[in-house]
């Protein structure tokens, strides 16, 4: 098993119920867009917001 995944495995079992259901559904969501392809605009999309923060700094 990889290193993220006994990790992940060890935490859910540590974490409170709601916080383990809660990531759970996170885990599920960033592998399903990793999936179909999405991850690659969102980085872009991340890229892009921190050019803007820069530019708005003072």
């Amino acid at each position: 098993m990889d290193v993220l995944a006994e990790r992940l495995d060890a935490k859910l079992c540590e974490w409170k119920q709601a916080t383990a259901t809660e990531v759970r559904e996170r885990v599920m969501e960033i592998i399903d867009l990793a999936d179909s392809g999405v991850l690659d605009v969102i980085q872009s999309r991340s890229v892009e917001q921190e050019v803007l923060d820069v530019l708005d700094e003072p």
